[in-house]
């Protein structure tokens, strides 16, 4: 089979790159390559619980500039993990009509959201060559088409909502590129003197600011030194003091009652945030920050808008037309009969964006194609 064959020339290169045939897939003997053989330094590494050097992929990171053989091994795992879970695996478990049935749970996480085994379709890769040929393998029934629907900038509209931070919550009512927005404040020029690196740098700390990144974090993700990450984050809450309120408030909540509540009440348990050992109260209180707007957007929210979208689906005698296969996350995924398309996206798009009514709008973006590989953004 062609990927297999790609993963033999992978593993081959491997070999010459070490100067010797050994098992990749065996951490010890990698281990072995790496830092004996090679002597690629360990420093800033961390070991596994057993006491030897590791080998995980956000360990091997760290090394990525220290020898191209990194890069080598982490191309290599990606491809085998793709072949196990995905191209090798899925034909396998279809039915006789060549359809695949996953398990949807609606206890499966910690913040509420939805997970899906046996096998997990909410983690299709979607990115690079390989996340295309798998994406492609998922076909509609001849007559219908797949469509998509997921909220654009749903967590940065919910902390807006959540921090009722006047200037976020202003450049979401006026429609306006948050990334671009925050990128104009924290670097204090006209939006329309932000350049594509301002933005990006931006758009790393919005999302990093949602998962409690911190400075080290920040300066590994923005590629820089720590000094210009610390001015950075500083820079951030300088021009959001709402936003670095709510977090305090949210980590002060936390300790004091054990656990973090949405928008709407779902609450999750914190065992840690008063720890004694610092990275474990460090990791819960990262959590703690995330709990509420993950939480509130790819848990409450998105069960919302399932059930206003089928009672809308149901009241407009489109229910047998559209049928509603996959929640990821913040996105809806239908099969739907071709005639109908347009209908149903204005349906579930409409029943989406005013499931719940805040200051703040949610926007949900559709997209349409045979394949879940080919899907083709509808504009309005």
């Amino acid at each position: 089979m062609k990927y297999h064959a790609e993963l033999e020339i992978l593993e081959k290169k491997l070999w010459e790159t070490a100067g010797m045939e050994f098992n990749v897939n065996s951490p010890k003997q990698l281990g072995e390559v790496l830092f004996d053989k090679m002597k690629i330094s360990t420093k800033g590494l961390k070991k596994t619980a057993g006491g030897a050097r590791s080998t995980r992929e956000s360990e091997l990171i760290k090394l990525r500039a220290d020898n191209p053989i990194v890069d080598e091994i982490l191309s290599y795992r990606e491809l085998q993990k793709l072949l196990s879970t995905y191209i090798d695996t899925i034909p396998s478990v279809v039915d006789e009509h060549n359809r695949v049935h996953t398990k949807l749970h609606q206890t499966g996480t910690t913040t509420g959201r939805m997970s899906s085994s046996e096998p997990n379709l909410q983690n299709i890769p979607s990115h690079g060559v390989m996340g295309g040929v798998i994406r492609q393998g998922f076909v509609a029934e001849k007559g219908y088409s797949f469509i998509a629907l997921d909220y654009s900038q749903i967590e940065m509209r919910v902390l807006a909502i959540l921090a009722n931070d006047e200037k976020l919550v202003g450049v979401f009512k006026r429609g306006e590129d948050v990334h671009s927005a925050v990128a104009s404040f924290v670097f204090g020029v006209p939006e329309n003197e932000v350049t594509k690196d301002m933005r990006r740098k931006a758009k790393v700390i919005n999302f990093g600011i949602i998962y409690g990144m911190g400075v080290n974090a920040l300066r590994e993700n923005l590629g820089t030194s720590r000094e210009e990450a610390q001015t950075f984050y500083n820079n951030y809450f300088e021009k959001f003091p709402t936003i670095a309120d709510y977090f305090e408030k949210v980590k002060q909540g936390a300790r004091s009652k054990g656990y973090t509540e949405t928008f709407f009440g779902r609450r999750r348990y914190f065992g840690g945030i008063n720890s004694a050992i610092p990275y474990i109260r460090a990791s819960a209180e990262r959590m703690a920050m995330n709990a509420p707007l993950q939480g509130t957007a790819t848990a409450d929210i998105i069960k919302i808008s399932m059930k206003k979208a089928h009672d809308a689906l149901e009241e407009k005698k489109l229910i047998n037309d559209a049928h509603l296969l996959l929640q990821i996350h913040d996105e809806l995924v239908y099969e739907v009969k071709d005639e109908k398309v347009k209908e149903v996206i204005k349906t579930v798009k409409d029943a989406m964006e005013n499931c719940v009514k805040f200051d703040v709008p949610l926007v949900a973006n559709a997209s349409v194609g045979k394949n879940l590989g080919e899907m083709k953004k509808v504009t309005e």
